[in-house]
């Protein structure tokens, strides 16, 4: 295998990669053997027909496409580590030659690492946030555990009301039709939430437990069901229960049975406190945030769409599974927000824009500082890691490879330039 490489604009690269003709015939011999079970031809058992009878009768690149298939993953992996590119996306694969007795040869446009110029990053000036914590979020934090406290009650003797806890069956009809995902049953909904589409949950105030009531409602033009956008749907609704909230009042006696205190006055002199330390710390990381910002904004560098794509891809793919993990699929979130794949693909676009420019500057910063992290640094880190995870340090580091604890040391060296640029910036206070 051989494997050249031409630089394109805006940091792309196209590989093109040469398998030779002994590996491409031992592909298409491979690829018959997978698949001479499934055929049958006219004087042969079904699966002891000859190659040369298959390919003479389908064409002789009848196993050209399961050959390439098992060739490409593996050349170019190897191209990959071979070529001494930093490659940052997913390959955009193309055939270009594919010939019985020939080398088989593709091409693999992928995007590079970019290079980045730094601008100023030390003494950076942000503005200064100010910590404080008023009475009223104090009461906040209090009705919050009131809330947490609270006692549900069965309601049966009034209608539906907003801030209600309901569970509700449903169907949903376009043109007296019933359409795919639009039943469901005993579903929790609080009224007021704006879980559902505009103007649903609104229709359900004053309705009875028992009775069905029809909300009539327009799907948004921008839904994600194309049969379905922009179009007047019947819901047939039916309440089958009703809970409201009962709050505990907010007296030392509540003070005794949420807290460590005697008294209310106590109790929420503990809460001005945790809250105090816990905005210092958003102010901390947000007094980050600027900096870096600061910095990224006196960098240049030129990102491939398809870096930000494979990044777009990755928080895709999180987002998935943090739904999929509360129970709900990616359809049903879509559904009941309104939301499509493409929009949604599309606003995530500036974040991983932002992620991938904060990843390349502080890299930048800390190659420019110098900055190394110690295989002792290492060993602390793994150490805290273990104690999360309830492990024997030497264990969790056993199962570490090599890759695992390089990873560690660069993760560990962008929090150290962070700590840097962030140490020596200049806060100003806010204009007026």
């Amino acid at each position: 295998m051989s494997v050249q490489v031409e630089k394109l604009e805006k940091n792309m690269a196209k590989l093109t990669i040469e398998v030779s003709a002994e590996d491409f015939e031992a592909a298409l011999e491979k690829a018959y053997q997978k698949n001479k079970g499934k055929i049958a031809l006219p004087g042969f058992r079904k699966g002891k027909a000859p190659r040369k009878m298959i390919e003479k009768m389908y064409g002789v690149g009848v196993f050209y496409e399961d050959a390439a298939n098992g060739i490409i993953p593996e050349a170019y992996a190897k191209a990959a580590d071979e070529c001494g590119e930093d490659i940052v996306s997913q390959p955009d694969i193309n055939v270009t030659q594919i010939e019985k007795g020939k080398p088989f040869i593709f091409t693999a446009e992928v995007a590079l690492k970019p290079a980045v110029t730094l601008g100023e990053y030390k003494g950076v000036e942000v503005e200064k946030t100010e910590v404080a914590v008023s009475e009223e979020e104090v009461d906040k934090e209090v009705d919050r555990e009131r809330e947490s406290n609270a006692r549900e009650l069965d309601i049966d003797d009034r209608a539906v009301e907003n801030g209600d806890k309901i569970k509700l069956n449903f169907e949903g009809f376009v043109d007296g039709v019933p359409f795919e995902g639009g039943k469901g049953e005993d579903y929790p909904l609080t009224i007021g939430s704006g879980s559902f589409i505009p103007g649903f949950e609104e229709q359900l105030v004053g309705a009875n437990i028992g009775e069905e009531v029809e909300v009539n409602v327009t799907f948004p033009e921008d839904y994600h069901a194309e049969d379905l956008k922009g179009k007047p749907a019947v819901f047939k609704c039916t309440v089958n229960e009703i809970k409201v909230k009962e709050l505990p009042a907010a007296d030392d006696e509540f003070a005794k049975d949420v807290s460590e205190f005697d008294t209310l006055a106590e109790y929420r002199d503990d809460i001005r406190a945790k809250l105090l330390d816990r905005k210092t710390q958003d102010a901390k990381r947000e007094k980050e945030n600027k900096v870096v910002a600061k910095a990224v904004e006196n960098a240049t560098m030129e990102i491939p769409d398809a870096m930000i794509n494979e990044q777009v891809r990755r928080m895709a793919d999180d987002f998935t599974r943090r739904i999929e993990s509360q129970g709900i699929s990616v359809e049903q979130y879509m559904q009941f927000t309104g939301m499509t794949a493409d929009k949604m693909l599309e606003q995530m676009r500036p974040e991983a824009l932002k992620r991938i420019q904060n990843s390349l500057v502080l890299e930048a910063i800390a190659k420019a500082e110098d900055i190394q992290i110690s295989d002792e640094r290492l060993d602390e880190e793994i150490g805290k890691m273990a104690e999360q995870y309830k492990m024997e340090t030497e264990k969790l580091k056993e199962l570490m490879g090599d890759y695992e604890k390089e990873q560690m040391k660069n993760d560990l060296a962008i929090q150290a330039a962070v700590e840097l640029i962030t140490d020596a910036a200049k806060e100003v206070e806010k204009a007026e």
